[in-house]
C-alpha cells in the first residue's frame, strides 16, 4: 500500500494512516509518500518496510554511512541535522503532553552536537560470516550481525580501533573465540579501555598479547570468560577522563556520558547557579555532577547502586570534605534521609525513578529538582507526579547526545511552589 507520512514519532519511525489503520515506517520524512509492505500487523496498526519511495521530501539527503538502514544503530541519517533537532523538540513536547499532561509552552533549549565523530564508546558484536569472524552491530530489530567497515558517529580514535580489530579478526590473528568488544576512549580521544568477551578462557592470554601489541593506545583491558562468567584484568582498570577542570576515574564497568562534545556543556547547564547547604546527587554514576556540585554546596551526598561505578565515585570524591559517596539503592537511602536538601539531581536509567522513591523526593521538598532523562515516556510519567506534588517546571533543555538516532536526552529544572505543603520527616511516605 501507499502511505503518506504525517509526522515523525519517538522510536525512529514516521506515522501515517491507511485502510483505517495507523502505519509506522522507518527511514522516512513528513510529507513523503512511500510504498510499503507490512512486516507486523495488529488490530489497530501496521509496521511497514519501505519498498519504494514514491514522493521524496525536498529535505531528504544522502546518508553518510554505507551501512545506514541495514545497521540498527542510526535512524536519521537521511535527515539534515538541523531538521533532526527540530523534530526531536517536537516529539519531546508532544510526548510530555500526551503521556504526562505536561502542557509546556515555554522554549525547549536545544544543545546541538557535531553530527558525526561524537561517540566515545562503542560495543561491537563478533559473529561468523562466510566462515570467518566478522565484527559490527546488530541489524535493525534483529540479533543478526551487520558487519561494518566504517562507523561515522565514532570518535577518530574509535574508528581506527575498529579498523585495527577488523584486520586482526580477518587475518586470524585474533581468535574466533571473541564474542563482543566494547571500547571507551578518554576526553582527549587518545587512550582506550577495552572490554573483551570470550567464549572461554582458553584463548585469553593469547588475545591479551595480540591486543596489547596491536593497540599501543590501550590503557586497560578486561577479559570476560563468558562460559565461567569470570574476569581477568590487564592494566589499572580505569582511565582518566577530563572534563573542563575536573578529572574522573572511569572503570571498565562504569557508565559515563557517551557524547564527547556535549559533556562539558551539559555539566555547566545542570550545575550553573546551584548552591546552598545540601545537594543530593541520586543515580550519581562516577560522580560527573557530584564533583562540581561539591564546590557549590556545603555538602553533597552522591548515591550510586552499581558497585563498579560506586568504587569510582568514592575515588573521584576522595579528599573532598563536602562530598559523601553512598553505595546503595536510592530508595533505602531516601528512607534514611531526614534533612531537607536545597537541590536534588535525578539521573535515572531508562526506566525512570520508581514511584516510591519519587514520592520520597517530593516529600523532602527540595527547593529545586533537576531531572536528567534518556527516555521521554518515563520522563513524562515522573514529571506528572512531581508537578502534582507541588513542583513547577522552570526550564527544559534537550541535549542531542546521539545525533543520527531517535534518542533524546532531556534536562528539566523544577522549582518547589512556595504555597505547597511539605511533610515533616515522620510524615514522609514510605
Amino acid at each position: 500500500m501507499n502511505v503518506r507520512i504525517e509526522k515523525l514519532v519517538y522510536g525512529g519511525e514516521g506515522l501515517g494512516h491507511a485502510e483505517g489503520k495507523t502505519i509506522f515506517v522507518p527511514f522516512v520524512l513528513p510529507g513523503e509518500v512511500v510504498a510499503i509492505r507490512a512486516v507486523e500487523q495488529k488490530k489497530k496498526f501496521i509496521r511497514g518496510q519501505m519498498v519504494h519511495l514514491v514522493t521524496p521530501a525536498a529535505g531528504r539527503i544522502p546518508a553518510a554511512c554505507p551501512h545506514f538502514t541495514a545497521c540498527g544503530g542510526c535512524h536519521y541519517q537521511h535527515i539534515p541535522y538541523e531538521s533532526q533537532l527540530e523534530a526531536k523538540a517536537v516529539i519531546l513536547r508532544e510526548t510530555l503532553a500526551r503521556l504526562g499532561r505536561i502542557a509546556w509552552t515555554g522554549p525547549i533549549h536545544a544543545h546541538a552536537s557535531p553530527p558525526f565523530e561524537y561517540r566515545n564508546r562503542a560495543q561491537w558484536k563478533v559473529r561468523p560470516l562466510g566462515g570467518r569472524p566478522s565484527m559490527g552491530y546488530f541489524r535493525a530489530a534483529s540479533s543478526a550481525l551487520c558487519a561494518v567497515e566504517v562507523c561515522p558517529v565514532l570518535s577518530p580514535r574509535l574508528q581506527t580501533t575498529l579498523a585495527t580489530l577488523r584486520g586482526l579478526l580477518a587475518d586470524g590473528t585474533l581468535s574466533g573465540g571473541v564474542r563482543e568488544i566494547e571500547a571507551f576512549v578518554d576526553g582527549a580521544d587518545q587512550r582506550i579501555l577495552l572490554n573483551v568477551s570470550l567464549a572461554d578462557s582458553a584463548t585469553s592470554a593469547a588475545a591479551a598479547h595480540v591486543l596489547a601489541t596491536a593497540l599501543p593506545h590501550m590503557e586497560s583491558l578486561l577479559l570476560h570468560d563468558a562460559a565461567r562468567d569470570t574476569f581477568t584484568l590487564e592494566g589499572p582498570g580505569f582511565l582518566t577522563y577530563r572534563v573542563a577542570d575536573a578529572a574522573y576515574r572511569v572503570g571498565h564497568l562504569s557508565f559515563f556520558q557517551s557524547n564527547r562534545h556535549l559533556i562539558a556543556e551539559m555539566l555547566a547547564t545542570i550545575t550553573a547557579g546551584r548552591g546552598g547547604r545540601l545537594a543530593l546527587d541520586l543515580f550519581a554514576g562516577v560522580g560527573l555532577f557530584s564533583l562540581p556540585l561539591s564546590r557549590q554546596f556545603d555538602r553533597v551526598i552522591a548515591v550510586e547502586s552499581n558497585p563498579a561505578a560506586a568504587r569510582n565515585l568514592s575515588e573521584n570524591l576522595a579528599g573532598i570534605p563536602a562530598a559523601q559517596a553512598e553505595n546503595t539503592d536510592v530508595l533505602p537511602f531516601l528512607h534514611r534521609q531526614k534533612e531537607r536538601p536545597d537541590f536534588v539531581l535525578l539521573d535515572p536509567p531508562r526506566a525512570g525513578v520508581a514511584p516510591p522513591a519519587l514520592r520520597r523526593v517530593a516529600a523532602l521538598a527540595p527547593a529545586q529538582v533537576g531531572y536528567l532523562s534518556c527516555d521521554p515516556a518515563t520522563l513524562a510519567r515522573d514529571l506528572a507526579d512531581l508537578t502534582a506534588a507541588g513542583y513547577s517546571i522552570s526550564a527544559i533543555h534537550l541535549f542531542d547526545v546521539f545525533p543520527q538516532t531517535f534518542h533524546i536526552e532531556t534536562f528539566v529544572l523544577l522549582e518547589h511552589n512556595p504555597g505547597s505543603s511539605t511533610a515533616s520527616p515522620a510524615e514522609m511516605p514510605r
